[in-house]
């Protein structure tokens, strides 16, 4: 083969000359991640047999993908040792092969023609949903096998980010990789970067810097107020007992209960397979034990037959059949119940008063992953839950759970008592401490 000169800029050099597992790369525009990865896979097939697989989330046809990009880097540089097929592409000395996928419609058996895959490309990180790289990550087994991503971050809990970039160990290299970093960056798009650095910095840092979107533009409900409310600030409430219990849909989704005092949400409870019967058991128990003012159900699937038995069993005050998909209360302000009961919920973890949220990962992740939106008549409307559980590998039991225990108002003068505070008597401190609610 002629020698031909290929330049790859400093910080992308360990994709040639360092072997990990996972190797992301992220950042913002005109960082030359794409150039780059194409470059370095383009010399890998040159140098030894490699079979390379070029994957995104969605790919309805070739043109989708980066197939594009890697014949106009091929021409660029002048290989002619490289044969261009219709949906693949090889090279006629060494045999490498590069082939091109989408994984949303992928599942784990026609995705194991990826098995024998040297290295994988996994483009526009970003949207790739739990569930597709729950699939990938372990399809690509072969020993010594890297999986090379490149990705814009779109915002804190990108699936793909957390997997492998939160916390990365040691087989694992992570690179940020900015406009500034490119040798070959354009005059014109440093014009650009500065631009919109003096116009609105927030863009800036988004688009130019690879910082994740500010979750007040998509989201409803944002990471850090959830963490701030589940931080241990409350010992315990003296508010009614409120529940809400979200029915599992599906084989894999389950059945939660989510316990609410006032301002102290304090417990979850998972159950699988559960029928009507069993749980309208457990839910007779807790009234009967606990006597919360109210328990609020998911009337969707089999919620509606269990709550028909709660209400023949003579718990028809304590129990009220929840329709997500129904009018909400307010309905100049809101599409429907669901968008009602996230929005109070997220107004409950926003409030200068002192909350407590019970501290879970999955229960943070499904809270900040619903998008938001608004209809025609300006009312706030959530994304469905089948796409959230699409985008985040599972149902958002959890997040419905707790939500629905801002289903209707519910009287409460209650008081907290922090946590921490030892030197008071519980009598004393509530004279002081009190937090009134109409939820």
């Amino acid at each position: 083969m002629d020698k031909v000169k290929v330049t790859i800029p400093p910080k992308f050099r360990p994709l040639l000359m360092e072997h990990y597992r996972y190797k992301l790369y992220y950042g913002g525009r005109a960082g030359g991640k794409s150039f780059a990865f194409a470059d370095c896979l383009i010399i890998k097939a040159r140098q030894t047999t490699q079979r390379i697989a070029c994957v995104r989330e969605t790919q309805d046809s070739i043109k989708d993908s980066v197939y594009q990009l890697l014949i106009d880097r091929i021409n660029y540089y002048g290989f002619d040792d490289f044969r261009i097929y219709e949906n693949r592409i090889e090279n006629l000395i060494t045999g490498s092969t590069f082939i091109f996928k989408g994984l949303k419609d992928q599942n784990n058996q026609n995705i194991k023609s990826l098995e024998g895959v040297d290295i994988c490309w996994v483009e526009e990180g970003q949207k790739i949903t739990k569930g597709s790289w729950d699939i990938l990550d372990p399809t690509i087994r072969k020993p010594n096998s890297e999986i090379w991503i490149s990705m814009n971050r779109e915002v804190e809990n990108d699936p793909i980010w957390k997997a492998i970039a939160a916390n990365p160990d040691d087989r694992t290299l992570v690179v940020k990789v900015n406009y500034y970093d490119n040798p070959y960056c354009p005059e014109n798009m440093k014009y650009l970067a500065e631009k919109t650095k003096q116009e609105n910095l927030d863009d800036y840092e988004h688009i130019w810097l690879g910082a994740p979107v500010n979750q007040g533009d998509t989201k409803l409900i944002a990471v850090k107020d959830v963490r701030k409310a589940m931080q241990n600030r409350i010992a315990l409430s003296t508010s009614p007992l409120i529940v809400g219990v979200d029915i599992a849909r599906f084989g894999d989704d389950k059945t939660v209960l989510c316990f609410r005092k006032g301002r102290y949400c304090y417990k979850l409870e998972e159950y699988a397979h559960l029928d009507s019967v069993e749980v309208a058991n457990r839910l007779t128990a807790i009234i009967q034990e606990q006597k919360p003012a109210r328990i609020f159900i998911d009337a969707g699937n089999t919620g509606a037959a269990i709550y028909d038995i709660l209400k023949d069993r003579g718990y028809g005050k304590t129990v009220r059949a929840i329709n997500f998909g129904g009018k909400a209360i307010n309905d100049d302000r809101y599409f429907n119940k669901r968008a009602e009961m996230w929005s109070l919920a997220n107004d409950w973890l926003k409030d200068e008063n002192l909350v407590q949220l019970v501290n879970d990962d999955e229960l943070l992740d499904d809270l900040c992953s619903v998008n938001k939106a608004y209809d025609s008549k300006g009312r706030l409307q959530l994304e469905s839950k089948d796409k959230v559980k699409e985008r985040i590998g599972r149902s958002p039991d959890k997040a419905d759970a707790f939500v629905l225990t801002f289903a209707e108002p519910v009287y409460d003068n209650g008081k907290v008592q922090p946590s921490g505070i030892n030197d008071m008597s519980i009598e004393s401190l509530f004279k002081t401490t009190s937090v009134s609610s109409g939820w």
